[in-house]
């Protein structure tokens, strides 16, 4: 978080169950406590202060043993033992720095090291190597697959101690060759050498009470698990944690069945509508097609999800007629990611085809392809996570509305959790969505106040409504160079924070001037 002037805050906030943090007596250090029930997970955390709260930063709860790096350990000869599984927190304090640690592996034990920094925010693109007793690189990577930060997975091939080495490059790139470092390049290394998921299928999980996974992974032999649904999930993928396993995954609530591509490519499979299947392209030009059933002019939504899954696969879509007539195309829509919007033109079968941009046929080349009818949705996102007010003044919150899959039903936007002194009323959503502007008043005698509030959606008095989330990623272009963050460890804020500023209090009267003394008597 860096340097915090004066010191301690006034408090520390963190919306994680069993998550204790304050300030300590030495300056810029916090102490956490974290009850043994606390589940694993990213906390967000915020240090709050009479003005105002710092921007919420990650904490992460681990499941084992969380250790900090401790420096010398440039050199091999100065690496900090490790005892997986562990995670360690650490910096590139400088540049040019290049942090080692050692394990010791049996022979045929798989190593999984995973990296957090460009997902903590941090200005670095790392890179983890292992390198062997010799110093020889035995493996590397740079980019894992779902972010800039890098994966290994790397099988010993003998007993020994191995090191892994974390290094990285100025994150947005820019014209210099060298290993970064600098105050802010912080990040969590995790370590493993046990069961940890490689691939699963299906990648959805369906309405019904239970979904049958297929599982592979490292360090322990495949098997078949029966996960539950989460409740209160939306179209984005959730993290299901699997029993037996470390690591969760990421999986995507559907509205239908979730079906699996057959492996010997018989016949075309049947694509449930709503539902999904999970498949692959394992081949240089192979192309996947599915066949499902359409009533003319009806309004289909087809999508594949593969890169924000983690997969390799840069894909392409198409609704095609069964004699291979292209009728629809897209592939970039979520990202890399093809979605398209589609109205059958007439009763009967069609066919859904999926194939890869490169023509590649590389390893983890996998999605999950569905085919769902609009729903009416509606979803908002703040401007701004934190606000300011000030006694006696009025302000504008403003955020956007998106209207999707026909939603055509009243609306509107309203504020929970505001202390004594303050007031917004609802506002109506437009009829095609856009920007709202909620105006909160603030009396004169309003009293401080420093806390998380509620911006949600409602559609009617008893609907508890959605909370309005502040998304934490950016991105953007500089002159083609990319910059900003587009996935982080949490990517949102559902309570935006407000601190109320009361009125100073009116100045001490003034004491009466003196009377001028009397003349003195000649």
């Amino acid at each position: 978080m860096g340097k915090v002037d004066p010191w301690p805050p006034a408090g520390v906030w963190t919306d994680h169950p069993g998550l204790t943090v304050t300030p300590s007596t030495n300056a810029n250090q916090l102490e956490v406590s974290v009850d043994p029930d606390s589940p694993a997970g990213w906390a967000l955390v915020r240090l709050v202060g009479p003005d105002g709260a710092s921007a919420p930063r990650f904490l992460r709860v681990g499941d084992g043993p969380e250790l900090g790096e401790t420096e010398p350990n440039d050199h091999p000869d100065e690496a900090q033992l490790l005892t997986p599984p562990v995670g360690i927190s650490g910096r590139l304090g400088k540049s040019g720095d290049v942090d080692t640690f050692a394990v010791d592996l049996a022979a045929r034990t798989t190593l999984v090291a995973t990296l957090d920094a460009y997902t903590l925010m941090s200005p670095v693109d790392a890179v983890l190597r292992v390198v062997d007793a010799r110093g020889v690189p035995v493996d590397w990577n740079h980019d894992g697959g779902r972010s800039l930060d890098p994966v290994i997975r790397w099988t010993a091939p003998a007993d020994g101690r191995y090191r892994i080495q974390v290094f990285g490059f100025a994150h947005p790139a820019n014209s210099e060759i060298r290993f970064t470092g600098n105050d802010r390049c912080v990040y969590r290394l995790h370590v493993t050498t046990g069961p940890w998921v490689r691939e699963v299928r299906p990648l959805g999980l369906s309405p019904d009470p239970g979904t049958a996974l297929e599982v592979v992974g490292w360090n322990r032999d495949g098997a078949t698990v029966s996960v539950a649904r989460p409740q209160d999930t939306g179209p984005d993928p959730v993290a299901v944690a699997l029993p037996g396993w470390e690591n969760p995954v990421e999986l995507i609530p559907g509205q239908g069945p979730e079906r699996v591509e057959p492996e010997d490519g018989s016949a075309v499979p049947e694509l449930p509508v709503p539902g999904a299947i999970t498949g692959r392209i394992g081949a240089v030009g192979e192309v996947d097609r599915f066949r499902f059933e359409a009533t003319g002019g009806e309004r289909l939504v087809f999508r594949v999800d593969a890169a924000r899954l983690g997969s390799s696969l840069d894909a392409w879509l198409a609704v095609e007629t069964v004699d291979g007539k292209e009728l629809g195309r897209n592939d970039d829509a979520d990202g890399p990611d093809p979605r398209l919007e589609w109205t059958a033109p007439s009763d009967g079968a069609h066919v859904l085809a999926v194939g890869s941009i490169r023509r590649r046929a590389r390893p983890g080349q996998f999605y999950r392809v569905s085919a769902n009818r609009p729903e009416p949705r509606l979803a908002a996102r703040l401007a701004e996570g934190m606000f300011v007010v000030r006694a006696g003044s009025t302000n504008e919150w403003k955020l956007t509305v998106d209207r999707s899959g026909g939603h055509t039903h009243a609306a509107e936007v309203g504020v929970d959790g505001l202390p004594d002194g303050l007031a917004a009323a609802a506002v109506a959503v437009p009829e095609k969505g856009g920007e709202v502007v909620l105006t909160v008043v603030a009396t004169p005698d309003a009293g401080a106040f420093s806390g998380p509030v509620s911006i949600r959606l409602r559609s009617g008095p008893d609907d508890p409504g959605v909370p309005a989330p502040h998304f934490l990623t950016t991105t953007g272009n500089n002159n083609g160079v990319p910059q900003g963050f587009a996935r982080l460890v949490r990517d949102r804020v559902d309570a935006p924070w407000l601190t109320v500023i009361p009125a100073p209090p009116p100045p001490e009267p003034a004491e009466p001037a003196a009377e001028p003394a009397a003349p003195a008597a000649e």
